[in-house]
């Protein structure tokens, strides 16, 4: 014990020396270990989750006002993505340039150096998957570890609140005798509601009741993530897609966490006893009381994608296809005011979005329009400003669609770098919302474009949403227009991104755009949309060009 604390202390001393001369030390933690696990075991597959579920949860709370805990753990065709940026960015003249490092080796190590943010534990019980997820919510509201109940002697629970540093537990989603919390019948317990009759929603109901409907977190952010589910078939697809490392930036905003189908017509395919439409029914009541505690005015942001390869799709025994899915959530999130920043199977996995929130944008990065006297000079317009045709067939190449930070995080090595860039004319359609997890990212790209290379924004706008869904009438919802509010989240991001075109709109399973909704449009994107829904191949909005979506080029 004495030997403890006196590691303990000596680490202290340690971060201390460093803030007392005024270098803020990045600490440094490597995650790749738990990737290489042996999933076929019981011990593998929870030692795989638990160090990423707790690491990422320190991470959001620690860089929650400032940049100070980085890991490596994204992988992508041998290279480390999360060494690649970090390298990029301490060169000489950039943000981290000569900023110390202390690694760490262990996580009693990590978590006792930065006990000073931590104020306990969340509990979870292994056999309930939901409560992983709200614990990670819970996580966020309070400043707590979410950390599985384990007696088992090499566990997290056991290494960090029976010994160690002895974290306290402050919730708990298990009973105090590590029995089953939440049984699916009777009262839910902390609440005066009754069980939906689904083990796997009551946990959800609860910390509707106890945490979104007391303000105790934030309604602008959500968190669209796999939950411990995966554990029971963890090769689903890529092994990394467990998505824990997402968690630490919406545990920095205090988001709210699910994992619920978005299907009424079947029950979940992770909880098939489950009376038909109760996932959407407590989906939808989330969405509804952030859409209220928003105003109908700020959006949610949702990180995440339907993990269509474990759960909701044929996949896992549904009756619907994939994209099916993934347009039935997106009908669904928009009908709420809310837009998710698709962090899709397999390139799902994103880490460090804590830390990188706080890097130091420009205030504007523009990009000039070309001009019809350019045009004329290059033979393209004629003197009296028609398109001069001539037998041509004008191409654009559209490089996307960008709407995930996890995928411009991992593509940009493979894409951007790629010494052939900037030779042809390249329409890069990248989400401008990205700038919230992965800001470094999209400056990079400004900063190293060509003059081949320029910038539309993806689908749909600043975040992936049905913009038909925001039209009046609205189906499911029922609420009033969210087209006046679209128009004024987006702004801001087009300004400041030299952005005028959106180079994709998916309509999916929502209504095409009415003139409400080109209106819309026409007010932060003038020089063109691209919708699928659309009765001709062209046609311009007054002076706004439209032009219809087909298939992609390796569909024909």
């Amino acid at each position: 014990m004495m030997k403890s604390v006196l590691i303990y202390g000596v680490l202290f001393w340690v971060l201390g020396c460093y803030k007392a001369a005024g270098q803020e030390a990045i600490g440094l933690y490597d995650l790749h270990y738990t990737l290489e696990t042996d999933l076929s075991t019981p011990k593998g597959r929870n030692f795989a989750w638990d160090d990423v579920h707790v690491v990422s949860a320190l991470q959001g709370i620690v860089n929650r006002d400032a940049p100070q805990l980085y890991v490596f753990f994204v992988d992508r065709d041998q290279l480390d993505i999360d060494k690649y940026w970090l390298n990029k960015y301490r060169r000489k003249g950039q943000w981290l340039y000569r900023k110390e490092t202390v690694t760490y080796n262990t996580i009693e190590d990590l978590v006792s150096a930065y006990a000073g943010y931590i104020k306990g534990v969340v509990l979870y019980d292994e056999r309930v998957p939901s409560t992983s997820n709200v614990a990670s919510a819970v996580a966020g509201a309070e400043d707590l570890l979410p950390i599985r109940y384990d007696l088992d002697s090499e566990s997290l629970y056991s290494r960090l609140v029976l010994g160690g540093p002895r974290l306290k537990v402050k919730r708990r989603l298990i009973n105090e005798d590590g029995s089953v919390m939440f049984t699916g019948s009777g009262v839910i317990p902390g609440t005066n509601r009754n069980s939906t009759g689904s083990i796997k929603n009551d946990p959800y109901i609860w910390y509707i009741e106890n945490y979104m409907k007391t303000g105790k977190c934030n309604t602008e952010y959500a968190a669209y993530y796999l939950d411990q589910y995966w554990k029971q078939n963890p090769g689903a697809t890529v092994r990394n897609h467990h998505t824990l490392s997402n968690h630490d930036f919406f545990i920095s905003k205090r988001a709210f966490f699910f994992d619920l189908s978005p299907w009424g017509d079947e029950p979940a395919t992770d909880e098939p006893t489950q009376k038909v439409g109760t996932d959407l029914a407590t989906l939808k009541e989330m969405l509804l009381l952030a859409y209220q505690q928003n105003k109908g005015e700020k959006y949610c942001y949702i990180g995440g994608f339907p993990s269509w390869a474990f759960k909701y799709t044929k996949h896992a025994g549904g009756i619907h296809d994939d994209v099916p899915t993934e347009w039935e959530f997106l009908r669904l999130i928009s009908a709420y005011n809310a837009f998710k920043d698709a962090d899709a199977i397999a390139i799902g996995a994103l880490a460090n979005a804590s830390f990188w929130q706080h890097f130091p944008l420009e205030e504007r990065y523009s990009q000039p329009w070309v001009t019809h006297e350019e045009l004329k000079q290059r033979g393209l317009l004629t003197e009296d400003g028609k398109v001069d045709v001539k037998g041509r067939n004008f191409l654009i190449f559209y490089v996307g669609d960008y709407d995930a930070s996890s995928w411009v995080s991992q593509f940009t090595s493979l894409t951007w770098d790629d010494p052939n860039r900037g030779k042809v004319p390249m329409m890069w359609a990248i989400s401008p919302v990205l700038q919230e997890r992965v800001p470094h990212v999209l400056h990079n790209f400004r900063k190293t474009a060509t003059k081949n290379d320029y910038f539309v924004a993806s689908d749909n706008g600043a975040g992936y949403l049905s913009p038909g869904m925001l039209q009046e009438p609205r189906p499911i919802s029922g609420l009033p227009s969210g087209l006046q509010s679209w128009a004024e989240h987006c702004k801001p991001y087009y300004e400041k991104w030299g952005l005028s075109i959106t180079g994709f709109i998916v309509d999916g399973y929502a209504p095409g755009l009415n003139w409400e909704g080109m209106e819309c449009y026409r007010s932060f994107s003038p020089n063109g949309i691209v919708p699928q829904k659309l009765s001709s191949w062209s046609m311009l909005f007054g002076n706004m060009p439209v032009l219809r979506a087909d298939y992609d080029i390796n569909d024909v």
